[in-house]
């Protein structure tokens, strides 16, 4: 499914560190407790509730239970939900959701009925179904997108330091030297980064180097050329941030992604 990823999991010991998703993601709960810290708060989706979680904002997951969490997800890129606001709801502005969480089995079902499809490979009735539930959620559960002010100081300095970061992302600089390049002092930039984007500079980068990754790992670089190419030492880090954050070890996700690449190419 263009723009939307997929995935099916359980948990039991998995913590998920505190990232954030290119994304949405609209999680479907079948079975336990899923905690996840989110917009300042601890939130508990169990069975039969959807976990929400908008692009681009820092969450944790954890379970909620001993036995764990199960769950079956879809990830629709704000392209893909945008595009079905404008067609099914009376939204304006970028949407998004206003609750974490959505106690809504009917929802839940049609979920797990566009992972059902993507199994089968019935792409249109896999599409139909995504758009249906994305639909009745936005309806449901839908406002606009919360922005990010960027007109004070500390705001564009900010801003101005995510950029640093980005550009020399496979050698950054160290925070005393990212705050001497933009002329501030290190508590003052430290501060003013976890204000906007919801964790300190060195946390954000070892996010935004496993985002790197997923695409370097998409287009079929090896796991360890692209560790490599995003900053991390060796496989192993990259191992190791990769199934904290992703939920599965790369050479893994790249196996799965590559199957359906060959599935959508004839390859089977």
């Amino acid at each position: 499914m263009p723009g939307v990823d997929l995935l099916r999991a359980r948990y039991v010991r998995k913590n998920f560190v505190r990232h954030t998703h290119e994304n949405f993601v609209i999680a479907a709960i079948a079975d336990g407790v899923e905690v996840f810290h989110y917009r300042g708060a601890d939130r508990y989706a169990g069975a039969g509730a959807l976990a929400l979680v908008d692009p681009d904002t820092p969450h944790t997951g954890r379970a909620g239970v001993p036995e764990g969490w199960r769950y079956g997800a879809v990830y629709p890129s704000p392209e893909v939900v945008a595009g079905i606001a404008a067609e099914t709801t009376s939204l304006r502005g970028t949407p998004g959701f206003v609750a974490p969480v959505v106690d809504d089995p009917y929802s839940v079902g049609l979920v797990h009925q566009v992972l059902r499809a993507a199994d089968e490979g019935n792409a249109l009735a896999a599409d139909t179904l995504l758009r249906v539930a994305v639909t009745r959620l936005l309806r449901l559960n839908g406002g606009p997108l919360p922005q990010r002010e960027v007109r004070t100081a500390g705001a564009r300095m900010a801003v101005r330091a995510r950029e640093v970061l980005e550009e020399r992302m496979a050698e950054p600089p160290s925070l005393d030297g990212l705050a001497q390049e933009l002329g501030v002092g290190s508590f003052a930039l430290l501060r003013a980064f976890r204000d906007m984007y919801g964790m300190p500079p060195h946390a954000w980068l070892t996010d935004a180097r496993v985002r790197r990754a997923r695409l370097l790992l998409d287009g079929g670089t090896s796991p360890a050329e692209a560790a490599v190419a995003v900053g991390f030492t060796d496989q192993p880090h990259l191992n190791r941030h990769f199934a904290r954050i992703v939920g599965v070890p790369p050479g893994a996700y790249q196996r799965e992604r590559k199957n359906v690449q060959d599935v959508r190419s004839g390859t089977f």
